[in-house]
This record gives C-alpha cells, sequence and structure tokens, in this order.
C-alpha cells in the first residue's frame, strides 16, 4: 500500500514539473533503453516452454462501420486470418453509433468477431446520448458506461482502453477521474511493456490534425514507461517515431504513436505533415497487427485485397 502511494505521488509530482519541462533523458540510475540494470540478466524472449509464436496479438482498427460503403466488410476479412485479440480505436459506427448503426452497419462485418473484441469509443458513439448504442451493443467489454475506460493484461503486457471523449467523462485534466484512475492504474501494474488505445490522437498529419486535450494523458502514460499507443479519428495510417509529450524526438523513453483510421470509413486527406511522422498513408483500408513479445513487439500494417501499401518493423519495450 505505502508502495503504490509513494508511485502515485511521484507520478504526480511529474505531472506539475514536467508539464513545463518534459523530460529529455533517462534520470540516474535509469538503465538505457533495451539494456537491463546492472548485475540483472536480459530478460527471455519467451517465458520457457514457449515459442514467440505463441505470443499474444492485438489486431484492429478505428473509423470502421458505414452502411454507405463496404470498406469494413473487406477489413472484416483481415481479421478472420488473424487470430488474438481485436481492438477498435472510436468511431466504429457511423454516423451515429445508434443502436440501430450497430447492428445493421458494424455487426454483419466486425460484429463477427464480437467475442474477441475489446472496443473503445470515438466522438461519433457520443451523438447517440450516453453513446448508449456503443455500450450496449458491446456490454461488459466496454466497461462501465459512466466511463468509457478500462485496462487488461494480455501476456507480459499490460493494455489500457481510454477515453478521449473528456468532456463525457469529467474531463481529460490533472484532477479529473479518467487522469487519477489511470494513474493508479499505472501504479499498480507489474508487466514489463505497456500499450494504451484510444479514439482522437496526440498527434497526427491527418485530416483533424493533433488533439492537445490529449496532452496530460501522454505525461501519465510517459512517465509510467508506456511504450505504445493507438488511435484512430483521422481515416488514413500514420506511424510515429518515439517522441516525449511535447512532441520532442525521445529514442530512449518515448512513445510510438500509430494512427490506424483505416477500419472501412470515408478516407479523408492527409494534412500538415508533422514532426517525426516516419510512415502513413491515406487510401488503403487495413487494420494494424501488433505481435507482443515479453520484452518488444511487432508490428505490421495489413492492407485489404488488392492494395500493396504496408508497414512494418520491430522495437524493445522500455
Amino acid at each position: 500500500m505505502l508502495a503504490t502511494l509513494v508511485v502515485v505521488v511521484a507520478i504526480n509530482a511529474f505531472l506539475y514539473f514536467g508539464y513545463h519541462q518534459p523530460r529529455a533523458s533517462p534520470p540516474t540510475g535509469e538503465p538505457t533503453a533495451g539494456k537491463p540494470p546492472a548485475g540483472e540478466p536480459p530478460p527471455e524472449k519467451s517465458p520457457a516452454g514457449k515459442s514467440p509464436a505463441d505470443d499474444p496479438v492485438l489486431v484492429g482498427a478505428g473509423d470502421i462501420a458505414d452502411c454507405s460503403g463496404k470498406g469494413d466488410e473487406a477489413t472484416a476479412k483481415l481479421l478472420r486470418d488473424v487470430s488474438g485479440t481485436v481492438i477498435t480505436t472510436g468511431d466504429n459506427a457511423y454516423p451515429d453509433g445508434s443502436s440501430k448503426d450497430y447492428e445493421e452497419c458494424y455487426d454483419p462485418s466486425w460484429g463477427r468477431y464480437k467475442a474477441r473484441t475489446r472496443p473503445t469509443v470515438g466522438n461519433h458513439e457520443y451523438s447517440t446520448k450516453d453513446a448508449s448504442g456503443y455500450f450496449g451493443y458491446f456490454g461488459k467489454a466496454a466497461g462501465d458506461p459512466n466511463k468509457g475506460y478500462y485496462s487488461y493484461n494480455l501476456g507480459e503486457w499490460h493494455i489500457i482502453s481510454l477515453n478521449s471523449e473528456c468532456d463525457e467523462v469529467g474531463g481529460c485534466w490533472s484532477d479529473s477521474p479518467m487522469l487519477e484512475w489511470l494513474e493508479q492504474d499505472l501504479a499498480s501494474q507489474t508487466e514489463r511493456c505497456t500499450l494504451a488505445y484510444w479514439h482522437e490522437p496526440r498527434f497526427s498529419s491527418g485530416y483533424h490534425g493533433n488533439v492537445s486535450r490529449m496532452k496530460l494523458i501522454w505525461y501519465v502514460l510517459y512517465a509510467a514507461g508506456t511504450d505504445v499507443v493507438v488511435n484512430g479519428h483521422d481515416h488514413d495510417y500514420e506511424r510515429f517515431a518515439p517522441q516525449n509529450p511535447g512532441g520532442e524526438a525521445d529514442s530512449a523513453w518515448g512513445i510510438r504513436q500509430f494512427v490506424v483510421g483505416t477500419g472501412g470509413g470515408e478516407r479523408l486527406p492527409l494534412g500538415k505533415i508533422k514532426a517525426h511522422s516516419q510512415v502513413r498513408n491515406d487510401n488503403t483500408f487495413g487494420v494494424l497487427k501488433l505481435t507482443l513479445h515479453p520484452d518488444s513487439y511487432e508490428w505490421k500494417f495489413v492492407p485489404v485485397a488488392g492494395e500493396r501499401f504496408t508497414d512494418s518493423g520491430t522495437s524493445k519495450c522500455h
């Protein structure tokens, strides 16, 4: 109990001071990225008796189902061929995320994989009062309807689904319920690697661009050593180099962010290219596949049939 209190206080202190001066390098005593502390053996690639092929997989996208198009049907076929946990990054059923939108547009395609889906909510879901269509469709898998954020563990990873529609859940500032919950959740985790996903991205070269209200969320995640963030909202694919919350390159402790608004909704063009954007595409539907190893991860953008664009790579956890 005392240890948890110390960690929470430390993160709050980081928020207060770090907000004005983001950490540029690890403090004295922290290991460099990918290297264990002195005297500690390197982590195994997989637990004894397991093959890396058995490591868990996350696969998904956002901005998905629209009854006026068939993009979601094409991306749903990709889910059929990838075992693992399906994530959605919001705006799952157009135009309003109503019960009708979910039943008539989302359910015939991505709904086939509902039993293994861990969703997140988008702004279009709240076009229906209290996002009742979303919470009614996904039930317990979507978390508390008054919150829309939750966490779970997958293999050696801690996974967090957040709600970027801040005004609907008491805000995204330092004393808001979601941010306080996030601090406590991160302080209690024991897994080495962490991934978070939500709808509206902190950084984006897409049509909507950067969403500044997610900056404090990034500070809390960064302070806790989070490795990956996955978002939607902009209807394109984009991968950023690891960054700190202020948007500065940080190869040692930065968070790598993916925007994957490629689930099948209307395509939207890219806008001004943001710093540290490494790969982007605005004309290909597809899903992001993340293979989660105990101390690293692999990513691969899988395009729908007939398309050639892809992106892949691997990285160590902090």
